[in-house]
C-alpha cells in the first residue's frame, strides 16, 4: 500500500513541477509581449493540468480516506466529503 501511495505522490509532484515550470514560461511570454493567442493556449494547459492534479487527489482520496470511513462506518462523513469535492468541482 505504501508504494502505490509513493507512486501516486511522486505522478502528483512531478505533475505539479510540470505547471510551475508553464507559469514561468507565461510570465515570461507575458514579459515579452508575446501573441496573445499563444498565452491563451499556454493558460489552457496550464487549467488542464490543474485539473488533472486536482483528479488525481480525488481518485487517491477516494480509494483511500473515503473508502476507509465507509468500512469503518463513517458512512455519514464520507458521503459529507464526496458531496463537498463535487460542489467546488462545479465552481
Amino acid at each position: 500500500m505504501e508504494r502505490a501511495h509513493d507512486a501516486g505522490k511522486n505522478k502528483l509532484v512531478r505533475r505539479l513541477k510540470i505547471i510551475e515550470g508553464q507559469m514561468r514560461g507565461l510570465q515570461e511570454m507575458v514579459e515579452r509581449d508575446a501573441y496573445c493567442i499563444d498565452v491563451i493556449t499556454q493558460t489552457s494547459a496550464v487549467k488542464r493540468g490543474l485539473s488533472t492534479v486536482e483528479d488525481l487527489l480525488l481518485e487517491n482520496h477516494l480509494n483511500s480516506c473515503v473508502h476507509r470511513q465507509m468500512t469503518s462506518g463513517e458512512t455519514a462523513k464520507a458521503v459529507g466529503e464526496v458531496l463537498k469535492v463535487y460542489q467546488l468541482k462545479r465552481k
